[in-house]
Parts: C-alpha cells; structure tokens; sequence
C-alpha cells in the first residue's frame, strides 16, 4: 500500500520526478518499478536495508547508471537523453554528499573547498572564492577548521566538511547517502541538524538514502520506504509505520533508536 503524496511542499512541479523505473543487473532484479516525485524544498527520505537499491537510484537520478526502463526527470530534463555537456550541467545544480565525505586526503580542508569552484568557475576572483569558502565553513560551524587536512578531523567533522564542499556550489538538489552511516548517535544527530539547516538556508530540494530510522524521522518531510524493489508505504514518518504490515514493523523493531 502506497500512502498519497499530497503535502505542503506539493503545490508546484516536482523537482525529481520518476515514473516506471527498473533496474537490474543480470538476473537480479534491483528496482521493480518506482514512482517517486520530489516537490522543491522538500527532504523525502528513501529508507531501506542494505543492499535494496537506494545508492542504484540515486546514481540513476546523476546519470551515473542508466535505467533499463522509465522516466527520470530532473529539473525537468529527462536524464538518460542529456548528452555529455547537458548532463555535466545538470550536476552542475546538484550536489552530492557522499557515504565516504570523499575529501582529498592531500589537500586541506581550504583546498578541498577551492577544488570544485576554481575547476567549474574559471571566473571567479580570489576574494569570491574566499568568501564562498567562509560562507560554507560557517553554515556547517568549521569556520576554525580551514587549514586543516582531512586526517585531523573527526568523522563527524569530515562529513560536514563533504557537505559543505557540496554547497559551495549552491546546488538546486541535494543527495544524501547514508549520511549518519558509521557516525556515533550524538554526531549522527548533529549531521541530522544540519541537513535540516541546509533545507531552510539554502531552499534545496533533497533526497536522503539511508536505512538509519532517526535520521529519517529527524530530516523526512516525507518517508519513502523501499522494500523487495518498490516503494512498499509512503507519507509522514507516522504515517509509513502506523501499519500492521509484519515486514514494516519488523523494520521498525529492529532499527529504530528512541
């Protein structure tokens, strides 16, 4: 059963829109048929075990994998059509926070923030680029952290700087991957914060892969629970878990930290 989409982020067109999506690799069916809108400034939370395609969607959402069939449209362009100069422009609007935090291991954290803009913005001045440095630093609390490398830092710390390396290039979208995967539960809630905070400073649109049930109740506007290669509930938090579907609570009851 698929819980109505209809919130208050819903009034405009979506931002992500997917209709009909398979994927498979060999005989192993991934996703099954999905249909998934995201509404502009919203958080929808794609929540699932490991292993049930949540990265796979996401990679197909950036065009890093193709569909093998439906539609993925994204900011009104439908992927799998962009040649490779429309798509390096569409990621271009979307920023993408990985498991890893991804930090180049040589450069400091100053340097892992200019990286992304002096390579897409041949333009811009040295005082713009500080400033967009410091903007972001600040927006994730690290303003004190700028020389240092990416071995000095917590993971926590790491994980904002990945974020903030994400925004500096104001993207439209945000992707999470399994944000608070192997943070402890007070870092995890901090990450959760600022996914929020990212949400109301800077107007994204987000979605968020994770199978952590307290970030998905902490950051969701909107859960959307994968299960065996489809959507298996949708809506609130309390929505998608007030079932008496065995597979639903059994999630719940293991998962879920109060």
């Amino acid at each position: 059963m698929e819980l109505s989409i209809q919130n208050k982020y819903s009034n405009s067109e979506p931002v992500i829109s997917i209709r009909g999506l398979y994927k498979a690799f060999g005989d192993l069916e991934v996703l099954k048929g999905i249909d998934l809108d995201v509404f502009k400034g919203e958080n929808v939370v794609v929540l699932g075990r490991s292993g049930t395609g949540k990265s796979v969607l996401i990679k197909i959402i950036v065009g890093l994998l193709k569909q093998d069939k439906g539609s993925v449209k994204v900011l009104g362009q439908e992927v799998i059509q962009l040649s490779g100069k429309d798509l390096d422009a569409l990621r271009l609007r979307i920023g993408f926070s990985f498991q890893s935090s991804a930090l180049y291991d040589s450069m400091n954290v100053r340097e892992n923030l200019e990286f992304p803009l002096t390579i897409n913005f041949k333009h811009l001045s040295k005082a713009e680029i500080n400033n967009s440095v410091e903007e972001v630093l600040d927006a994730v609390g690290l303003i004190d952290k700028m020389k240092q490398m990416p071995s000095e830092l917590s993971g926590g710390q790491r994980k904002r700087i990945g974020i903030a390396r994400t925004l500096i290039l104001k993207p439209e979208i945000m992707l999470y991957d399994e944000p608070t995967s192997g943070l402890d539960p007070i870092t995890s809630t901090e990450i959760n914060e600022l996914i929020n905070e990212v949400q109301q400073k800077y107007n994204t649109t987000s979605i968020i892969i994770t199978h952590d049930l307290t970030c998905a109740k902490e950051t969701g506007n909107r859960i959307a629970m994968l299960l065996q290669g489809k959507f298996l509930r949708m809506g609130t938090f309390d929505e998608v878990f007030d079932t008496d579907d065995e597979q639903v609570k059994s999630f719940f009851n293991y998962n879920f930290i109060k």
